[in-house]
């Protein structure tokens, strides 16, 4: 290889490194795939441009699909103005430069087109097949998700809970592959299976098809292919240079009928291919690719680029550092590991009179005493570990973005109602208040005991809260735990461990 065509593949090696700096910074929670945990410090309530799931053990930001959902199940009780502003503002900046630059899951998709097969040719039918991403949009994102908010109150994100590949790749494959995770085995059912079976699919399909997610169903790409008219960064045309071969058409991966359309990913391959040198990456006047023909780059132009390249690469290893090292909620995280490995004397059960003292561990476990913690209701009184001793405690943790949360709080009212002179219960919100749970609780009408957990999740910490819920947790008249599992609970389960937590 010359000189010349080196350069060239130097020039066009630079989105890949673009596409992999984007990865790794979205996902600079590198101790989440050790822990198989998901980060939750403050970072997370922002949106990053691409479609990263929130629950990918890495992610330090939110997803920018999953908030819009979550925005629109919230209608009628609160706008979602940012999310639409930052949805708005990405795509008047880049449009589908995202898709081509910034997407972890379209990196994903063109890695699994370099495997050597026979590739399926766009054509008619791929065209049109690329407008069924506007129909997952409309149907999955606003339809299901808005009918649910407003009809049902609860918060259904159509397209990541029915659809979404990036989603059960990164987030549940991504958790489920770490041991530490194998009780959430337990909570899959039918839909997940349906949505491996799409991601799977979807995986063999991008062998043969280009991106054939990001083409055919993203609706994400269909948001952002809304702005590609008016984006600042992408390619331009110089139609007085242009001949109208249709070359950059012809050798387009996408399904775009003229460069910088709907369909454009503004990846800039049709920049090296035109020979009028009629197409450039632009962003407003400044050009940022341009046809290479041996040019010598200026001595600016490189000092530019190596400036760029190295506070590119301080930001990506304090972005390593900070959430692997130095964030407060990892303070969080060890302070709750610690919580679970202290021991304390204390007297034994009373059905066990002939041992006074027993070495009873601290923690959240089967076995373990919780700490104890005390918490404000939102009737106004408090609730707490050492108050309810002589009682069975039941604690549920979960949060009005949770369907199955919310499902389940009738059985824990009918039970309370039927209990409550006999036992201590508390439904826990979590700290990330994505709705107004209280407003939300007086709308229900239950009249079970609600708290919500508190910034530095007391609670959360105190009880082996996960970031997957709902989660219930049943203590015996001692303050021992006897429960503490993820997933959803019904009335012949509470009325079992009600008959363990008494000793009948």
């Amino acid at each position: 290889m010359d000189k010349k065509e080196t350069l060239k593949s130097m020039r066009s090696g630079k989105r890949r490194l673009i596409q992999v700096y984007a990865a790794l910074l979205y996902n600079a929670h590198i101790r989440g795939f050790i822990k198989g945990n998901i980060y939750t410090g403050n970072t997370k309530i922002a949106c990053v441009p691409g479609l990263n799931c929130y629950s990918c053990p890495g992610a330090v930001g939110a997803c920018p699909l999953g908030a819009l959902q979550n925005a629109l199940a919230s209608s009628g009780k609160t706008a979602g103005f940012y999310v639409f502003g930052i949805l708005i503002l990405y795509g008047l900046i880049f449009g589908r430069t995202i898709c081509g630059y910034l997407c972890p899951f379209g990196l994903i998709q063109e890695l699994l087109y370099k495997i050597p097969t026979p590739k399926i040719r766009k054509g008619k039918v791929t065209r049109i097949l690329s407008y069924l991403k506007y129909v997952i949009l409309a149907v999955f994102v606003f339809g299901i998700t808005l009918w649910f908010g407003l009809y049902e109150k609860m918060t259904v994100p159509g397209f990541c809970k029915y659809i979404c590949p990036a989603g059960t790749l990164e987030g549940a494959v991504g958790l489920l592959s770490n041991p530490a995770n194998s009780e959430y085995f337990d909570l899959l059912g039918i839909i997940f299976a349906r949505k491996l079976i799409i991601m799977i699919f979807l995986i063999i399909l991008c062998i043969f098809c280009f991106r054939a997610f990001c083409r055919f169903l993203c609706p994400l790409g269909a948001i952002y292919s809304l702005f590609n008219r008016f984006n600042i960064i992408g390619v331009k045309v110089d139609t007085s240079k242009c001949n109208g071969c249709n070359a950059c058409v012809r050798n387009c991966g996408m399904d775009v009928h003229r460069v910088g359309d709907h369909e454009c990913i503004n990846c800039g391959k049709c920049v090296d291919i035109c020979s009028q040198k009629a197409i450039s990456v632009k962003a407003g006047s400044i050009t940022l690719k341009a046809h290479y023909d041996g040019e010598v780059v200026g001595k600016k132009r490189q000092t530019f680029e190596r400036i760029t390249q190295f506070i590119a690469l301080a930001v990506l290893i304090f972005a390593l550092i900070w959430f692997n090292f130095l964030d407060p909620s990892i303070k969080k995280e060890n302070e709750a590991i610690d919580l679970n490995q202290e021991t304390i004397m204390q007297d034994s059960s009373e059905n066990n009179p002939d041992k006074a003292e027993a070495e009873i561990p601290i923690g959240y476990e089967v076995g373990c005493k919780v700490k104890d913690f005390e918490i404000k209701c939102m009737d106004g009184e408090s609730f707490s570990v050492a108050g309810s001793v002589g009682k069975p405690v039941f604690i549920n943790l979960w949060a009005t973005y949770c369907g199955p949360c919310v499902k389940e709080l009738p059985i824990f009212e009918e039970f309370y109602n039927k209990h409550k002179e006999e036992i201590a219960l508390v439904a826990v919100h979590s700290s990330l208040i994505d709705d107004d749970p209280i407003e939300y609780v007086n709308e229900s009408g239950l009249n079970i005991p609600f708290a919500i957990d508190s910034e530095d999740d007391t609670v959360w910490n105190a009880v082996g809260g996960s970031s997957t819920i709902p989660q219930t947790i049943v203590l015996d008249k001692n303050g021992v735990v006897i429960y503490n599992k993820l997933g959803s609970i019904n009335l012949d389960l509470l009325e079992a461990l009600y008959t363990q937590a008494v000793g009948e």
